[in-house]
């Protein structure tokens, strides 16, 4: 279980890696793009070298970028062709970079319902990794829930990958998202529960990385408010049951907290999951 932290890429990809040590992280997430923006600019190749050196020299592994917040595969048909060109943009990123996936929210279907916006959903997906690196995984986040998103059910995931039928569609779990959604992390029958039925509609084997977040949400919100590892409704021993899991032990997770000087994960948010994945004795 390597924890680390979605860390700023701000100055150059590399200076990533320098912020990664710095507070303690194992692994990582970055923007490779504006994630508010369309316009994508392709790193050069000695910003991929230099990324890659310090990525080596650091330890820090697996590597995932996040796709841009604007991605909706469920919206009209001009957007979904820049998001099919973003994802596209952002798996390219990745296999140069050395990463292992490309991290993104699938949208909202507007209003029509997740059987209305399916087929063009999956078709969009196919079309992504069409052109995408063999060897680097598109990977769905569930969503919180709120109003017409796509996700916030595994039932409503599951149903998708099988219908784009690609071995190299994974998920990230965002344990906040989860919560708000209406599954009960905050104790281990309830994980127990969340996660036989992840294993029944998506798989196991899918579960590529975790979005280790508290909640300032209670359950079933369907809001989406990340607060600081054990200071929200998930608390410290939401974290210990969902750690303890064994379906977990294997899976990098990554903070997306507020931090403690409101600037982002931060290494206190890091040592406390750390200090939890001593106290269960997981490697």
């Amino acid at each position: 279980m390597r924890l680390g932290a979605h860390v700023s890429a701000a100055g150059g990809l590399s200076k990533a890696i320098d912020r990664a040590q710095e507070m303690g992280a194992e692994t990582i997430q970055i923007f490779a793009s504006s994630p508010r923006a369309w316009a994508f600019r392709q790193p050069t190749e000695g910003d991929v070298s230099a990324f890659r050196k310090n990525v080596e020299a650091g330890g820090v592994s697996p590597v995932f970028l996040h796709g841009s917040y604007l991605v909706n595969v469920g919206g009209a048909a001009d957007l979904v062709e820049k998001s099919v060109a973003s994802l596209a943009d952002h798996m390219s990123v990745a296999g140069r970079l050395g990463g292992a996936g490309v991290i993104f929210h699938a949208g909202s279907h507007k209003g029509v319902g997740f059987e209305g916006v399916l087929g063009q959903a999956s078709a969009a997906l196919r079309r992504v990794l069409a052109s995408s690196p063999s060897d680097i995984w598109l990977i769905i986040e569930n969503s919180a829930g709120m109003g017409a998103h796509i996700g916030a059910s595994f039932q409503e995931i599951g149903r998708l990958i099988r219908e784009i039928g690609s071995p190299k569609v994974m998920v990230c779990l965002d344990t906040q998202h989860c919560l708000a959604a209406g599954y009960n992390m905050i104790e281990v029958g309830g994980i127990t529960d969340a996660m036989d039925e992840f294993d029944r509609e998506i798989g196991l084997p899918r579960l590529a990385a975790v979005h280790a977040n508290d909640s300032k949400s209670p359950l079933g919100s369907g809001l989406d408010r990340h607060e600081n590892i054990g200071d929200g409704h998930l608390g410290v021993k939401g974290f210990e049951a969902i750690m303890g899991h064994p379906a977990f032990h294997d899976v990098p997770f990554i903070l997306e907290v507020p931090g403690f000087d409101k600037k982002g994960p931060d290494k206190e948010n890091l040592d406390r999951l750390k200090e939890i994945r001593s106290r269960l004795g997981i490697p």
